[in-house]
């Protein structure tokens, strides 16, 4: 199956940079990935953090000792319980506009979403697409907890809840998007989902997990957008591979040799026209990218697209099913080396499609 879209070795960012400036950040990104921009979001501001950009909303919310905790024995959760399943029932069923609703995205709290809706149509030519970012529900149920420190993923009517906020804001985030009339990827970025299957999450199950995060790319889908999973560890791959996902976003440079061992599923998600986002460039690790070259990230390049080639793909199809990118955000980078890795990214690929 032909995919949508075919990014054939584009280069594109996940999503943070080590800056405090949203024009700046905007500029670079437009410099080294005009093809496919990005809203970009930057850890160093207030109101930068997971729970900050994306919890608003969520009932019996709460700033407590300097973090976000959801109160349930505050004196009117349950009526909060009540009027956000009202709201949201009335978004799904299209009776409410899901533009002005609790679901939106405040400019406070995503200032690099709105500078690129700001910039797009002033750029001649225009991308090929544009992309946008979002936190997946196990990292966003799992980093979130009610006042005893419990998880709110474990609690199935805040997991509940979660979801359904996530998969509105979703929606939400692909409509802006798409009115900047091109192509729209959306990446749910859920790190924790390594933690399924090990002492770390105990009691995390694979049908809990399969639904939030399908939830979620049905969501995207529904609003006419290209829905990716974004992971920079080791994963259990099927559980992205064998979803309903465009597009797998992995650490290609650490975590290659522990992703190609799950070949029957790759090869299903390829044949079906999926698109794999190649992290290359080693942004996890500061002493690997001061040592990569482009070349040197090239000889990768050929090794590992090889392998995969070989579970029986046309290396060319492989090709045009395949982005560039960092292995991560690179917000916790220096400003320098976050600078090398956006100029590897733009190499790389550009030494990769020169050999196509």
């Amino acid at each position: 199956m032909k995919p949508r879209f075919e990014p054939n070795c584009l280069p594109c960012l996940i999503g943070s940079l080590p800056l405090s400036d949203y024009a700046e950040a905007a500029r670079l990104v437009w410099e080294h990935t005009p093809e496919i921009p990005l809203w970009v979001q930057l850890p160093k501001m207030p109101g930068e953090s997971i729970t900050r950009q994306f919890a608003a909303g969520m009932p019996g919310l709460v700033e407590e000792a300097g973090r976000a905790v959801i109160d349930t024995a505050a004196p009117g959760f349950e009526d909060s319980l009540l009027r956000f399943y009202e709201e949201a029932l009335a978004v799904e069923e299209g009776s409410a506009d899901l533009i002005p609703s609790r679901f939106c995205m405040a400019a406070d709290a995503a200032a690099g979403l709105f500078e690129l809706i700001r910039q797009t149509p002033l750029r001649n030519p225009p991308p090929l697409a544009v992309k946008g970012q979002i936190v997946g529900p196990v990292t966003f149920g799992t980093s979130l907890c009610v006042r005893d420190g419990k998880a709110i993923f474990y609690d199935a009517q805040l997991r509940d809840i979660l979801v359904r906020l996530l998969a509105l804001r979703a929606r939400w985030q692909v409509r802006r998007l798409a009115a900047l009339g091109r192509p729209v990827l959306l990446f749910i970025d859920d790190p924790a989902v390594t933690g399924f299957g090990s002492s770390i999450y105990i009691g995390l199950g694979r049908e809990e997990v399969t639904e939030s995060i399908g939830a979620l790319i049905d969501a995207v889908h529904r609003e006419g957008g290209l829905a990716g999973v974004h992971i920079c560890a080791n994963a259990d791959w099927t559980l992205i591979l064998d979803s309903a996902v465009d597009i797998l976003s992995f650490d290609a440079y650490a975590f290659f040799d522990q992703f190609v061992i799950y070949r029957e599923a790759i090869r299903r998600f390829l044949e079906r026209g999926g698109i794999i986002a190649w992290g290359l460039i080693p942004t996890l690790s500061p002493e690997d990218l001061e040592r990569e070259s482009s070349a040197s990230l090239l000889a990768q390049w050929e090794v590992k697209s090889k392998q995969v080639a070989g579970l029986g793909i046309d290396r060319r199809q492989l090709a045009a099913q395949s982005l560039i990118t960092p292995a991560c955000g690179m917000g916790t980078l220096s400003e320098a080396l976050a600078l090398k890795a956006l100029r590897l990214t733009r190499e790389l690929s550009d030494r990769i499609r020169t050999r196509q």
